[in-house]
């Protein structure tokens, strides 16, 4: 129903209740048995063991679970305890990370009033909200937070903050009158307020219409709870390399199997073989390395000032191609600054934003003294008096007490030497008519220490100009003419067109005390001028913007605000292009999924969205296959951030709801925070590359030394367990280290990866194929050489083709770390890796050297003249390829 359309009787009627003494407790209660508490329902969540259940239904890990299962049949206990080991390491890891529930119900009903004041049987209560039913009175005041969607039907001065529904920075302010549009936007429906909003100023009446799931809030917390949770990228191409390897390993090994037993070799052996080359070719510590990768992502992101929720998200956000950005304190700094004012005449410049004093005031490009001038000066004085906001210095930081707009105006004066306490002791305020909606202003009498009494009014302009008869100008009084009317309209379109909103001040000297009305005292004023304010960007955001428009990043802003104050702030920051668009709700109401869709890539900007046009302007992206980045801080931004491949929330000024349902959370609510998440994201994926190109690369040698020994009718040179621990301990170290890698110097250059790319793309099939051909042949040749020289001693061939082995694979890691060569890149960039490698070689020789551990890995020392063919062999594979590279990039 749309009830802002209904007259008070007509909402009376509706909701079957009575404006004098409102439902009797028996009724209230049949209401609740029928409509059911006030309370938001929240979806049923998998209970643990099924979330931990369901880490391992990954066909990768399967096969690997077949593979332990094998092992154990055999005999080969080292193998089924390994293999189990990592499948339950990243199976608990898995569990914490899901584990982290979804509380972004939870927070949404922290949003809901405790108790509300409540007329049952005739009589004023209190009540606990979830008791609320449709047809209840409430009243309330300023400091309360509304229980339930109502209808108001009365209302004294009342101000309502709804940013976190709505995006607006200001209080809406409430009427009473019948609005008679179907499709207002909540932020225009001024005779309703929502559950969950604050009442900032004012009190007021009004009929509850809507509970739970049949409010605002509730039907943001039904998109919430029906917003997909979308796969990232990574996720999608680590579960599409799994599948492939796991074909090719299962063919690979088959036929390494076939080959051996045709060549003579036992059945149980080459089956042995078969199941240590299977796990040696499924790369199962990868997901565990891709995680290690992302937390330490993570850590590097919390130095940064941003909290990553769900490791995968730092990845997602390198590949965004847009980033949805909410204004109201994402890009702005809700924060309500005055930059211009105006008054006979003359419009100055103020410099400066937030809530510091601290700034000038500039005309003609000069600095001036505001003192100086009478119309500046008086202006700012009257809207310090007229004015119950102050700010607060807590530390280094100023905060706000009271009104944002009235905030603004006390700023403004602090800026020009006035301070509110000093005035007071020169003026004394002796009575106050505080703004309501209908009269659009806000006075108060002030007496000076002579004992002179002044009216100081300030209120909307248009209001003010029709109870001013005379003006302030050029430092005279004059009557307000026909003509010095236009010139203060013309002022105010000028204002208006910088998308400032504008607040008049008017004065007039009273002759007497005598007790005066409403009407009296705000007659007849004298108009002095104007104050033009606005919720001013934040000052790193234009270069964030720009920094990400290079790296191929569009950014569109999404507000509930009024389409001109999101073109000027868009505008500013370089959001609104030449050609963009702007988009109102009204326009995506009226519009089919296919028509957004058609024309979403050319919209800059959305202007008085709802939560389901943000959810519908995400979708739109997605489905062109962007990937989408939505950042917010309200509750109305909470279903889009959810939906959004990442969703960003801010971390001081974002809601519950908005931080809960996000994948990253910034510290410091400063959007150019993201530039730095998106270039962290961008080197975590690089890296995640180069250990899967030195994984498999290594895999594929392992395999193929094997391979190759069958074809050419040649005795194992690897037993099964030197296979396994190349595989699980020897390649581990070197591919974590490489998740430390820094990234390369053009990483915030290159446009986003498209969603579609495969993990194999730019050439890294190719390199993962030729360096692991290379690294099997130069294993093989080191095996047939010492096979020859030592006269059939199998053991210690196969210790020297475990020594190649283990050492190409330590030299091409190197290799691994730039797209184009080993010499590309400094080798001592990456400390962490030389420290890996050293380690792996360490690990390697106890192996060879200790005693006790030979007869466990059928090892023999190696003599010192063979080590010097086995580094030989070893650099082939890296040193041949780089040498072909740096040939081509001379010619």
């Amino acid at each position: 129903m749309k009830w802002h359309e209904m007259s008070e009787n007509t909402v009376l009627h509706t909701a079957q209740t009575n404006k004098e003494k409102g439902l009797d407790e028996k009724e209230a209660k049949g209401r609740i048995r029928e409509q059911g508490y006030n309370e938001l329902k929240e979806a049923s969540k998998p209970s643990a063991l099924l979330v931990f259940l369901a880490q391992f239904k990954d066909f990768m890990v399967l096969v690997l679970l077949g593979a332990t299962l094998v092992s154990g049949f055999l005999g080969e206990y080292i193998d089924a305890i390994a293999i189990i080991a990592i499948v339950l390491i990243n199976g608990v890891l898995g569990f914490f990370q899901e584990r982290k529930a979804e509380k972004s119900l939870d927070a949404l009903k922290e949003l809901s009033a405790p108790k509300v004041n409540v007329l049952r049987n005739e009589k004023w209560s209190k009540v606990p909200s979830k008791e609320l039913v449709r047809g209840d009175i409430i009243k309330f005041s300023t400091g309360d937070r509304i229980g339930a969607d109502i209808r108001i039907i009365e209302a004294k001065a009342l101000e309502i903050e709804e940013s976190a529904l709505t995006g607006e920075s200001v209080p809406a302010v409430k009427e009473t009158t019948p609005l008679h549009d179907e499709n207002l936007p909540l932020g225009d429906q001024t005779n309703m307020a929502f559950m969950g909003t604050l009442v900032t100023r004012g009190s007021g009446i009004g009929v509850v219409v809507g509970t739970g799931m049949n409010t605002a809030m509730g039907q943001i917390a039904d998109l919430l709870q029906n917003a997909e949770t979308v796969t990232t990228p990574l996720q999608r191409k680590l579960a599409q390399l799994g599948k492939i390897l796991i074909i090719i390993a299962l063919i690979l090994t088959a036929l390494v199997v076939f080959v051996g037993v045709l060549q003579g070799h036992d059945v149980y052996s080459m089956f042995l073989a078969g199941v240590s080359l299977a796990v040696a070719a499924i790369p199962e510590g990868l997901p565990a390395i891709v995680t290690v990768a992302l937390s330490l992502g993570v850590q590097r992101m919390i130095r940064k000032k941003a909290i990553v929720r769900k490791l995968p998200a730092v990845e997602t956000l390198g590949c965004a191609s847009v980033i949805c950005s909410d204004k109201t304190g994402t890009l702005t700094q809700n924060k309500m600054t005055v930059t211009h004012v105006w008054a006979g005449g003359t419009t100055w410049g103020v410099t400066g934003t937030g809530y510091a004093p601290e700034g000038k005031f500039r005309l003609d490009d000069r600095d001036v003294n505001p003192q100086k001038s009478r119309e500046l000066s008086q202006v700012l004085l009257f809207g310090l008096l007229c004015n119950n906001t102050n700010i607060l210095q807590r530390k280094k930081e100023y905060v706000l007490d009271g009104d944002p707009t009235e905030a603004a105006l006390v700023v403004a004066a602090r800026k020009a030497g006035l301070e509110r306490e000093e005035m007071l002791k020169q003026f004394t305020i002796v009575e106050e008519f505080p703004f309501d909606s209908t009269r659009k202003m806000m006075s108060v009498i002030i007496q000076d220490k002579e004992g002179k009494r002044y009216v100081v009014t300030k209120g909307a302009p248009d209001v003010l100009l029709t109870t001013s008869s005379q003006i302030l100008w050029k430092e005279r009084l004059e009557s307000l003419s026909v003509s010095r009317y236009n010139e203060v309209h013309k002022a105010v379109e000028d204002l208006a067109t910088r998308a400032l909103r504008t607040i008049a001040i008017a004065y007039k000297p009273l002759s007497n005390h005598n007790k005066l009305t409403e009407k009296e005292a705000e007659s007849n004023l004298t108009f002095l001028g104007l104050q033009g304010m606005i919720d001013p960007p934040r000052p790193e955001v234009k270069e964030a913007v720009k920094e990400c428009k290079e790296a191929g990043i569009k950014t569109v802003m999404i507000t509930g605000d009024h389409v001109i104050t999101a073109q000027a702030i868009a505008k500013e920051l370089g959001i609104l292009t030449k050609n963009g668009k702007v988009l109102q709700g009204t326009d995506i109401t009226s519009m089919s999924k296919e028509e957004l869709e058609e024309i979403v890539e050319d919209v800059d900007v959305y202007a008085r969205v709802s939560p389901e046009h943000k959810l519908k302007i995400v979708k739109a992206l997605q489905a062109k296959g962007h990937v989408v980045a939505m950042t917010g801080d309200g509750v109305n931004d909470a279903p889009a951030i959810k939906s959004a491949d990442i969703g960003i929330a801010m971390g001081i000024t974002g809601t519950d709801v908005a931080k809960e349902a996000s994948s990253l959370v910034l510290l410091d609510d400063n959007f150019a925070t993201i530039k730095s998440a998106i270039k962290e994201g961008r080197n975590i994926y690089e890296n995640i590359r180069k250990f899967v190109r030195y994984l498999l690369a290594s895999n594929v040698g392992e395999i193929l030394v094997m391979l190759f020994a069958m074809l050419l009718a040649l005795p194992l040179p690897l037993v099964p367990i030197q296979i396994l621990w190349v595989n699980l301990v020897t390649d581990g170290l070197p591919a974590m280290a490489l998740g430390l890698d820094k990234p390369e110097d053009d990483v915030m250059k290159r446009g986003p990866r498209h969603p579609k790319e495969g993990i194999f793309s730019r050439g890294l099939g190719w390199k993962v194929i030729s360096r692991g051909f290379l690294i099997g042949i130069a294993t093989l040749l080191a095996f047939i050489i010492v096979y020859d020289e030592q006269k059939g001693n199998l053991a210690y061939a196969q210790t020297v083709a475990f020594a190649t082995l283990v050492l190409a694979q330590l030299i091409h890691v190197f290799d691994c770390r730039s797209e184009k060569s080993i010499f590309d890149r400094n080798p001592f960039g990456n400390m962490y890796l030389i420290g890996a490698v050293l380690s792996s070689i360490l690990l390697m020789a106890i192996v060879i050297y200790v005693e006790p551990l030979q007869a466990i890995f059928h090892t023999v020392p190696i003599i010192g003249r063979d080590w010097l063919l086995i580094i030989a062999m070893a650099s082939i594979p890296t040193f041949l390829l780089a040498g072909s590279f740096l040939t081509r990039k001379k010619k």
